[in-house]
C-alpha cells in the first residue's frame, strides 16, 4: 500500500495542476493584506472640521451662508479669544438665536469673549465621507474608537484562528475556505452600509473572523498538494499578501470615499466561489478523515492534469494506522517535541508580529505623502521573500529564522541610540530591521505548517499564528504609551523580544527536503 507522498511523486510534485491551484488561491493573500492594512485608510484624517454652535445650522440654510462663511461666524471668535484652542473640540457656549438677521450673533458681546463649552456630536467636516473619523465623528474625546476598531479586526482575527482553524481540520479545508469567502463578501458589503459605529465594529469583527480563515485555508492547501521540495511556495505566496499591501495605496487614491474603499477590498471575495469547481479537497486531510477512495480519485485527476499517470494497481493510499480523531489543544502540548514546538511557535508568532506592526506604524509616524509614504514602506518587505528562496532550500529553514530574528533585534537597538539630527540613518537602519522581521514572519508560516502532521496541521497552524493577532492587539499600545516616556523605548522592548526569539528558533528541529510528517510519531522522530 503506497503512502501518500510516494502517490504524489508519480502524480507530480509541482505540475500544471499545483501550479493552477496555487495561483487561484495566492490572491486571496491580496485581499486579506488589504484589509489587514486597511485602517490606515479607511481611518485617515478627514481633513479640517469645527464644533457648530447650537442653532448655526439653521441660521446658515435661512441666511445662505457658505461652510466657510459660518466657520468665520463661529470659530474665528473662538480662536481669537482662545488661542489655546482651534475650534475643533470646544465650542462658545452660545445658543444662536434664529430668528434674527444675519449679522454674527456674537456682535452683541463686545469686545468680551463668551465662555467655551466641549463639543458633543455636532462637527462640520471638509471631507465629510472621506473616512469613518469623519463618518462616525471620531475625533477629540472619541478618537480612541479608531484605535478600537483596529483592536477589533486583531481581535477577529484570533477568533477566526481558532473557530476556522478547527473547522478546516473538522470538515474540511476547501469547505471552509469557500464558506469563509463568503462571510468576508457579506460581512465587508455590511461594513460598507453600516448606519452606526456599533454596527461597524461587530460586522468588522466578523468580516475580520472570516477573513483570517481564507488566509490560513489556502496556505495550508497550498503546502499540503505539493512536495517536500517544492514547500518553497509557501513563501512565494506570502508575496502576494505584500502585492496587496502596495496595491492599496493606489486603491485608497483613486477611491475618494471610505466605503468605496471597503467594497474594492470586500468584493473580490464573492470571485473566490468560483473555485468549488477547480480546486480540489486536500487528499492529506481526506486521508486522515479515512477517505482514501476520494483522495485517490482527486490523485488520478492531478496526475491527468500533470500529463502523467498513477500505477492502475493503486486501490488505496495509507498515511497511518493512526485513529482519526478531531483536534485539540491537548493535542499539541502532548509529548515532548510537540509541546517544544508549539510554545516555541507561539513566541515566535508573538514577536514577529509585534515587531512588524510596531515598526511599520513608528515609520507612518514621519508624515509625509500618506500614499507614497505607504507604498514605499510596503515595497521594502518585497526582498525579504526573495531572499528567502535564494537562501532557504541551500542551508534550512533554522539559520535564517534565527538569523533574522538577531540582525532585526539588533537593528532596534541601534535605531534606538542613533542621535535624532541624522533621521535619514535612523529611517534606514530601522527599516533594516523591518525586512528582517519580514523575512522572520514568512518563515515561521512554512515552519509552522512543516512541524505538525497532517491530523493537526490547520489547527496548529492557527492556534500559533492566533499569537500573532495578539501581538497586533498589543503593538498599538506598547508603541505609543511607551513612546509617550521615551520616543525609542519601545524599539528596545522590540530588541530584547528579538533576540530572545532567534536563540529559541535554534532549538527547532530543521525540516530541509523533509516530508511534511503525517502523525504524532513523525513530529517525535523529527
Amino acid at each position: 500500500m503506497p503512502s501518500f507522498d510516494e502517490v504524489l511523486k508519480e502524480a507530480g510534485e509541482f505540475g500544471r495542476f499545483q501550479k493552477r491551484v496555487f495561483f487561484l488561491l495566492s490572491q486571496t493573500g491580496i485581499t486579506f493584506s488589504s484589509l489587514f492594512a486597511s485602517v490606515v485608510f479607511l481611518g485617515r484624517a478627514p481633513g479640517s472640521f469645527w464644533c457648530r454652535i447650537p442653532g448655526a445650522a439653521e441660521l446658515s440654510d435661512r441666511c445662505g451662508w457658505t461652510l466657510e462663511e459660518e466657520r468665520n461666524f463661529t470659530v474665528l471668535p473662538l480662536l481669537l479669544g482662545n488661542e489655546s484652542v482651534r475650534g475643533e473640540c470646544e465650542r462658545l457656549a452660545v445658543t444662536w438665536d434664529t430668528s434674527g438677521g444675519c449679522g454674527s450673533p456674537l456682535a452683541r458681546y463686545g469686545n468680551h469673549s463668551p465662555p467655551l463649552a466641549p463639543c458633543h456630536g455636532d462637527w462640520v467636516y471638509e471631507r465629510p465621507h472621506s473616512s469613518i473619523v469623519s463618518e462616525y465623528d471620531l475625533v477629540c474625546g472619541n478618537a480612541w474608537m479608531l484605535d478600537l476598531s483596529q483592536a477589533i479586526l486583531s481581535l477577529g482575527f484570533l477568533a477566526g484562528a481558532f473557530i476556522l482553524g478547527y473547522a478546516a481540520d473538522r470538515y474540511g479545508r476547501i469547505l471552509t475556505y469557500l464558506l469563509s469567502c463568503l462571510g468576508v463578501g457579506i460581512c465587508g458589503i455590511i461594513v460598507a452600509f453600516s448606519p452606526n459605529f456599533t454596527v461597524f465594529m461587530i460586522f468588522r469583527f466578523l468580516q475580520a473572523m472570516f477573513s483570517k480563515g481564507t488566509w490560513m485555508t489556502c496556505y495550508v492547501i497550498v503546502t499540503e498538494i505539493v512536495g517536500s521540495d517544492q514547500r518553497i511556495v509557501g513563501i512565494v505566496i506570502q508575496i502576494f499578501f505584500t502585492l496587496g499591501i502596495i496595491i492599496l495605496p493606489g486603491i485608497a487614491y483613486l477611491i475618494p470615499t471610505w466605503q468605496g474603499i471597503q467594497l474594492a477590498i470586500s468584493l473580490p471575495n464573492f470571485l473566490f466561489l468560483l473555485y468549488y469547481w477547480v480546486v480540489p479537497e486536500s487528499p492529506r486531510w481526506l486521508l486522515t478523515r479515512n477517505k482514501g477512495e476520494k483522495a485517490l480519485k482527486i490523485m488520478r485527476n492531478i496526475a491527468k492534469h500533470n500529463g502523467k499517470f498513477l500505477s492502475p494497481h493503486y486501490t488505496e493510499i495509507t498515511v497511518s494506522n493512526q485513529e482519526v480523531s478531531n483536534p485539540s489543544f491537548l493535542d499539541l502540548v502532548r509529548t515532548p517535541q510537540m509541546r517544544r514546538n508549539t510554545l516555541i511557535l507561539m513566541y515566535a508568532w508573538f514577536t514577529s508580529a509585534l515587531i512588524y506592526q510596531g515598526l511599520v506604524m513608528r515609520l507612518g509616524i514621519t508624515g509625509g505623502n500618506l500614499y507614497l509614504d505607504f507604498f514605499i514602506s510596503a515595497a521594502v518587505e518585497l526582498p525579504a521573500a526573495l531572499i528567502i528562496i535564494v537562501t532557504i532550500d541551500r542551508i534550512g529553514r533554522r539559520l535564517p529564522f534565527a538569523v533574522s530574528n538577531i540582525v532585526a533585534s539588533i537593528a532596534c537597538l541601534i535605531t534606538a541610540f542613533l542621535p535624532e539630527d541624522i533621521p535619514w540613518l535612523k529611517t534606514t537602519v530601522a527599516t533594516l530591521g523591518r525586512l528582517c522581521i519580514t523575512i522572520a514572519f514568512e518563515v515561521v508560516y512554512l515552519v509552522n505548517s512543516e512541524l505538525y502532521p497532517t491530523t493537526l496541521r490547520n489547527f496548529g497552524v492557527s492556534l500559533c499564528s492566533s499569537l500573532c493577532d495578539l501581538g497586533g492587539i498589543i503593538a498599538p499600545f506598547l508603541l505609543f504609551r511607551l513612546a509617550a516616556i521615551w520616543l525609542d523605548l519601545p524599539l528596545i522592548i522590540f530588541s530584547i523580544l528579538g533576540a530572545v526569539c532567534g536563540f529559541l528558533v535554534l532549538l527547532l528541529p530543521e525540516t530541509k527536503g523533509i516530508s511534511l510528517p503525517e502523525t504524532l510519531e513523525d513530529v517525535e522522530q523529527l
